[in-house]
């Protein structure tokens, strides 16, 4: 397990929110080693343009494990253009499967402004309930955060950042540097 091996790596809430016809990504910039804070600015959320259509992309866990999913996702996307969730499913598939990326550490929340999902290492491609989607250290409280916030009338952006902030000010592993891509359907 990843605690056997590194000193205590933590860090990183991604936040997805589809909400009046766009989805939002946001995602904290702290990595955290142990109890200290290694970087406060990392960017972790990112927009991918294979064959010119856009996809949205968090990532949560190790980042050349992220950026190795990311460089293959790319890839299923150009094989499947605007087939957002089978180029996921091709993409789990072989995490799943693939003894070198069995090895990756990492999550994914993607959205093509239409299609929100969560990808996971164990085959995972999930369509989230409710219209939010959460990953990593800080998840639990953004999604809470971000449902409660479901019920106003706030812009998925704006439903993202208080639910960023409020995970901030409880996750020691969050912070409240946000990277925030919006995209529509």
């Amino acid at each position: 397990m990843a605690e056997d091996r590194f000193p205590g790596w933590h860090g990183t809430t991604i936040l997805g929110v589809r909400r009046g016809g766009e989805v939002v990504v946001a995602g904290d910039g702290q990595v955290s080693l142990g109890q200290t804070v290694i970087k406060g600015t990392a960017r972790k959320v990112r927009r991918l343009s294979p064959g010119g259509r856009d996809v949205v992309v968090g990532f949560a866990g190790s980042t050349a494990d992220a950026f190795t999913l990311l460089e293959r996702l790319e890839k299923k996307l150009e094989a499947a253009p605007g087939q957002l969730t089978r180029a996921c499913v091709e993409l789990a598939k072989d995490w799943r499967t693939d003894k070198y990326l069995q090895k990756l550490e990492a999550m994914l929340i993607v959205t093509d402004g239409v299609t929100l999902l969560v990808v996971t290492g164990a085959g995972d491609v999930l369509e989230p309930e409710h219209d939010v989607a959460a990953i990593g250290s800080g998840g639990n409280f953004a999604l809470a955060a971000a449902r409660g916030l479901m019920e106003t009338d706030l812009t998925a952006e704006e439903t993202a950042r208080k639910a960023m902030a409020i995970a901030a000010d409880i996750c020691v592993y969050t912070n409240g540097n946000l990277t925030v891509e919006r995209i529509r359907g």
